[in-house]
Order: C-alpha cells, then sequence, then structure tokens
C-alpha cells in the first residue's frame, strides 16, 4: 500500500464512530412484543402458562409441550402486526345450533350442538371434545372435512357442564362420569335423527379428543349404534399416559389465569401459551370456554365456564380400560398422536399386530385438530373411505346371472 493511500485509509476510518458492532443486530422479543401488545393493554399482566393443554384428560408430554419448530426466515416468536383477535362465529362453519331436551326422573338436560347435516348418503362425523373444551373445538375442523367432502355432515355436541348445554337441577351437571357422557351423546344422535327427520342413522364416524376420545370409544364398545357406526377415531388420548398425566393437573390448573379482562385477552392467552398453535381456531374456540361474571370484583370478569378443579372424581373412572375397549370395538380404528411416547404397551402391541391406524403429527400440541386442522381432515376423510362399506362394489349372485341368461 503506497503513502497516499494509508492517508486516505485513516481519514476515512477517523469518520467511522469509535465503536463499531461486533455481530448482526439480533431480534428482541421484548421489543416485538411490546410493539405488537400495544393494542390490548390489559393482557401484559396476564400469567403465562407453558402447559399445552387446557383439559383434565391431556394425556401430554414434555416432547409435544415444547415442540417448536425453528424458520430461518421468519422472527419465531413475534406475532404478526395487526393481527386480529375478534370472535369467529359458529355460523362461519355449521348450518345450524340445536337444542335438544332430555327428562329423566333426575333432571332435565338441555342438549346443545351444532350441526351441518349429511346430503344424500353421505357419512355423519359426530365429534366430542375433551374436558374443557366445547364444541367449537372441531369447528375449523369441519371446514377442512367439507373442503373434501362436500356433501358430509357434521355434529358436534358441548357435553354436560360445557359450552351450552344446560342441565336443571345444577348439581346434575356435576356428574361427568363416563357412563353419563356415553348415554349423552346417545341421546344427541337419537334426537338429532328425530328433529332432522331422517329415515334413518346414516353411516358414522365418530371423532373424540382426549375424555372425547374415551366417551366415544365407550359408545363404539357398547355398539348400541349397530352397524351404523363405520369406524371412530381417538385424538391424543391413550390409557397409560392420561392416567400418569392426572397426576400434574393439580400443578396445571393452579398456574392457569383464573380469568380475563375480555374475551381477547383470553384468546390471546391460548395462543401465546400454545395451548392452541392456530389463531383462527382460537378465535372460533376459546369463547365458548369462558362466561362473562357480573358479579366479579377482580378486573378479570371472563371466568371458566367449566370447573375442571371439580371434575377430578370422575378423572380415573374416563380412562381406565380404554386401551382395551379401543382395541376390541367393532368397527374401523384410528389413533392420532402428537408423539409417539403417548403409546402404552397394549396399544404398541396392537399397533404391531394391525388392529388400528396410527398417525402421529408431532408438530402439533395437544389440541391437534385445532392446532393442525387440514392435516387432521386429510387423515380422517382417508379414514373413512377406507371403511365406506357403500363403495364396496360385490360381484353378482351365479343364480342372478343365470336368470338373466348369462352363461356363467
Amino acid at each position: 500500500m503506497s503513502g497516499l493511500q494509508r492517508q486516505f485509509a485513516k481519514a476515512k476510518l477517523a469518520s467511522y464512530p469509535a465503536t463499531m458492532p461486533s455481530a448482526p443486530p439480533t431480534f428482541n422479543e421484548a421489543d416485538e412484543e411490546e410493539e405488537a401488545d400495544s393494542f390490548n393493554p390489559e393482557i401484559s399482566d396476564i400469567p403465562q402458562g407453558d402447559d399445552d393443554s387446557s383439559s383434565a384428560s391431556s394425556a401430554s408430554s414434555a416432547s409435544s409441550t415444547g415442540t417448536i419448530i425453528p424458520s430461518s426466515n421468519q422472527k419465531l416468536f413475534a406475532r404478526p402486526r395487526g393481527r386480529t383477535l375478534e370472535q369467529i362465529p359458529w355460523t362461519t362453519y355449521f348450518e345450524r345450533e340445536l337444542f335438544l331436551e332430555s327428562k329423566t326422573e333426575a333432571s332435565t338436560v338441555i342438549h346443545h350442538a351444532y350441526l351441518t347435516s349429511p346430503v344424500g348418503k353421505a357419512p355423519l362425523f359426530v365429534t366430542h371434545h375433551g374436558a374443557g373444551s366445547s364444541g367449537l373445538s372441531f369447528a375449523t375442523l369441519t371446514a377442512e372435512i367439507r373442503k373434501r367432502l362436500p356433501s358430509a355432515g357434521i355434529l358436534s355436541l358441548d357435553a354436560r357442564g360445557h359450552g351450552s348445554t344446560t342441565v336443571s337441577p345444577e348439581g346434575e351437571a356435576s356428574d361427568l362420569s363416563l357412563a353419563t357422557l356415553s348415554a349423552d351423546l346417545l341421546t344427541v344422535i337419537e334426537k338429532t335423527s328425530i328433529q332432522m327427520g331422517w329415515e334413518g342413522l346414516p353411516s358414522l364416524v365418530l371423532v373424540g379428543h382426549s375424555l372425547g376420545g374415551a366417551v366415544v370409544t365407550d359408545v363404539a364398545k357398547g355398539g348400541k349404534l349397530g352397524n351404523a357406526v363405520l369406524g371412530y377415531a381417538v385424538l391424543d388420548v391413550v390409557e397409560g399416559s392420561a392416567i400418569d398425566a392426572l397426576q400434574s393437573m393439580h400443578t396445571y390448573l393452579s398456574t392457569r389465569p383464573s380469568g380475563f379482562p375480555s374475551l381477547e385477552s383470553g384468546i390471546e392467552w391460548h395462543i401465546r401459551s400454545r395451548t392452541i398453535r392456530n389463531s383462527v381456531s382460537a378465535r372460533t374456540s376459546v369463547p365458548a370456554l369462558l362466561s362473562y361474571d357480573e358479579n366479579a370484583k377482580s378486573s378479570r370478569p371472563w371466568v371458566w365456564r367449566t370447573d375442571l378443579g371439580s371434575t377430578q372424581p370422575f378423572w380415573e373412572g374416563w380412562f381406565i380400560g380404554l386401551s382395551k375397549k379401543f382395541l376390541e370395538a367393532r368397527g374401523g380404528k384410528l389413533l392420532l398422536l402428537a408423539g409417539t411416547d403417548r403409546l402404552d404397551k397394549e396399544l404398541t402391541i396392537g399397533q404391531m399386530q394391525g388392529k388400528y391406524a396410527l398417525q402421529v403429527f408431532p408438530e402439533a400440541g395437544h389440541f391437534i385438530h385445532e392446532d393442525l386442522p387440514e392435516k387432521t381432515a386429510m387423515v380422517i376423510v382417508d379414514f373413512y373411505k377406507r371403511n365406506d362399506r357403500s363403495a364396496l362394489v360385490l360381484p353378482p349372485k351365479v343364480s342372478d346371472m343365470l336368470r338373466a341368461g348369462k352363461k356363467v
């Protein structure tokens, strides 16, 4: 380098600041969250949880709770600016809502359900949610199923003590035993058929998430729906891991917020805690989980509609014997999990023997059908098509061929 070049370089360097950054600037999550939260300042004081399940029947494990897939081209934890948290109404997904009255000597139940009727000989997918959820937990899955089977029907109920289903006297609503929930599901299916004027039950595919998986399995095992049931699908629950998870339920419930300042903040908490990893589904399903307490003295009047802690006496009864019933009930069998670690010994052996279909979505949390509605719908629709008896074409009988004058 010549003397002239050295003088030029020294003069150029002198014009720069005294300190230079040693690395490219890094993304500051706190700064991004502060900017993104500006539209709703009420949210900042709500504790954030790490558990990915708002259901007492969660079979979640550490592997699924912390599943995060890095991306090199986007800010992983940054919320999209301007994203709305407004509620999406149920009418976006279903044709009508039903209020089905059922009376016994002890109580009167008004079962609430969402329905889109099947067309022609199309199947009816009957869905049952997990503890603490509602029928709207399956709303986004409904839309994806009907994209692939436009004539299919969907019946999604609110279990007693959940959603808009009411029981009088109120004390009867606390009976969430497996036998009671299974009887309720049968009642909803029967009364829906009567109210809609169906000549008979359409082909049924039962779909249950968590606690709902135990209910649809129990109904399938009971056989009261006869040959109408083509098959049943259980989402992210198996006996062994579900019972193990119950040991930590009180810890989880104690760390969950007791209420929220608004519906939007409730939706926000579910998304940010990764309880539900799909904002569209959260905007649809979360409002049905909360109710406004007019007498609330705190700044968080939106409280949980279902008291999960009070359901503890029924927890083990939901899941004991689930694996055995799942393998023995008549009809096609499908198990969707968020991780293979959930399989217990009995189901592992059954899977190796080809007794049921298994699909694993490691990128999802406990709410598989809400996190990945498109992928879940693809699997469930394929499951239906494999078990659809109407698609079978049997060869003609020899006697019929002879009667028609054909050579055999």
